[in-house]
């Protein structure tokens, strides 16, 4: 018995009523083409909707009464854009895209997918672009901020001594980070001893307290708020809030005569130092040693200490005579009994400096008076005879301090050397070809002070490559 196997059925086909044309069988009758001419499941989905912007803040309004942030192109705008179409609930969205237009054009045009059933077991997909014009629309919190007098918090920073370096340094490092934006600065006012930094809320000026702890040296923080108006009926309050951080009073270059019990907690350095750096920490170097100290603001507020002369008030050299003391002298001076006690102890050695005896005269006494001064530097690897040098003459200066007072006489040095002169400063300043980037706040007038504090940290960074590091340069 053989057995016959069926044959194949054939797929039924059915005429279109409208275009006559051969297609599958379906509940409507007609293919896909006049299905679509006949049915618009885009209808009641709006072509053209409004989107407000703010500005001043970059955010976009997100009914009823929200404002977010969102770029062009990201999918958080993709997802306000669909939340502003009217309609869209009706039917079934499967993608949606941006249509590039032009970023000045303030259009937003989206190609959305859409799907919806017409009839059982029939459904049609269509492609829609709808148009979003935007509208200009200062939001709530930037028409406070109009009002320059309206804020909830303020982080006051102050350091009080009499160069900026410090501060002109932070203002980098905020700009860097985006500390102000992202911590939502609402306005930065420039006061005599620092910055105020003002904020609508206060977690804000708990999140630029935080970065400012992490990025500088604090020795004082504080906190204040004040009662602006109160309602008895739904017991609530509204304050406002300020916190006070305390710089270190410490600027690069500074002279220093650090406590006793201090300087053996450090390593064992000599009580004379100076500031080499000020970063996260205090650095301090010896310059009889040229061992470096690092030093917390913490640290610092326990065993506070102050400057015996700042950067204004050094004093111009010539160099004479200069001698580098190499490796075999150095262990020789270790072991002699009548060197210095900081020679002797241990400590983080430079190894960017040398150490040199050199032999100095004013530069105002040059020709006119025979007197030198005999000191230990740690620039021996930059000096050199007929150099000029800035330092402090310890041994005819004013200082009252008590640390130094308290010092063996025959182991304070006649002459600290601080840095060396490179050349004119108006010169240097003409031939920078690079500049820094500012905050944009409110500043008081300025003064040939500033201006010469501020070229002096310019200068500072030219010399410190390190410190370079830290901050962004703009070519000029």
């Amino acid at each position: 018995m053989e057995y016959i196997s069926a044959a194949p059925a054939q797929e039924r086909l059915m005429t279109c009523c409208v275009c006559g044309a051969m297609v599958n069988p379906n509940p409507t009758n007609m293919c896909v083409a006049c299905l679509r001419k006949e049915v618009d499941i885009s209808e009641g989905i709006s072509k053209r909707e409004e989107l407000h912007f703010c500005g001043k803040c970059g955010r976009y309004l997100n009914p009823p009464k929200s404002w977010v942030h969102a770029d062009l192109g990201s999918r958080e705008l993709l997802e306000l854009c669909l939340r502003k179409i009217k309609g869209l609930d009706k039917v079934r969205y499967v993608d949606a895209d941006f249509i590039w237009t032009e970023p000045h054009s303030k259009r937003i045009k989206v190609k959305v997918d859409v799907q919806k059933e017409v009839h059982t077991g029939v459904s049609i997909q269509q492609t829609i672009t709808v148009e979003l014009v935007v509208h200009n629309h200062i939001c709530e919190d930037c028409q406070r901020v109009e009002a320059k007098d309206y804020w909830k918090a303020r982080v006051q920073i102050r350091q009080r001594c009499e160069h900026k370096k410090t501060l002109f340094y932070l203002e980098q490092l905020i700009l860097k980070h985006r500390a102000h934006v992202e911590t939502r600065t609402t306005n930065i006012k420039q006061v005599h001893e620092g910055l105020d930094f003002y904020y609508q809320h206060g977690r804000d000026a708990v999140k630029m307290v935080s970065f400012l702890k992490a990025v500088v040296p604090c020795s004082g923080f504080d906190y204040a708020k004040e009662l602006i108006s109160t309602d008895i009926h739904n017991n609530t309050a509204n304050y406002r809030e300020s916190y006070s951080v305390e710089i270190v009073p410490l600027c690069r270059d500074n002279i220093v005569c650090l406590p006793l019990a201090l300087a053996q907690k450090l390593g064992g350095i000599s009580q004379l130092c100076i500031v080499h750096r000020i970063t996260q920490v205090i650095q301090l170097i010896d310059p009889s040693t040229k061992r470096i100290s690092e030093l917390r603001g913490e640290v610092f507020a326990a065993n506070p200490f102050r400057a015996l002369c700042t950067s204004k008030e050094l004093v111009e050299y010539t160099v004479m005579d200069s001698e580098i003391i190499g490796a075999d002298d150095a262990i020789k001076m270790k072991k002699t009994k009548k060197a210095p006690s900081a020679a002797r102890h241990q400590g983080v050695e430079s190894n960017k400096h040398a150490l040199a005896d050199v032999w100095v005269v004013k530069s105002n006494e040059l020709g006119v008076s025979d007197r030198q001064y005999h000191c230990r530097t740690h620039l021996g690897h930059l000096l050199k005879p007929g150099d000029s040098v800035l330092g402090f003459d310890l041994k005819n200066a004013n200082t009252n301090d008590p640390n130094l007072e308290r010092m063996n006489p025959d182991r304070v040095p006649d002459v600290i050397l601080v840095k060396k002169v490179h050349g004119d400063s108006k010169v240097r300043a003409r031939r920078r070809n690079w500049k820094l980037q500012q905050l944009n706040k409110e500043q008081q007038a300025e003064t040939g002070s500033q201006e010469k504090d501020y070229n002096d940290f310019l200068e500072d960074l030219e010399e410190d490559e390190d410190t370079r590091k830290n901050i962004n340069i703009y070519k000029g």
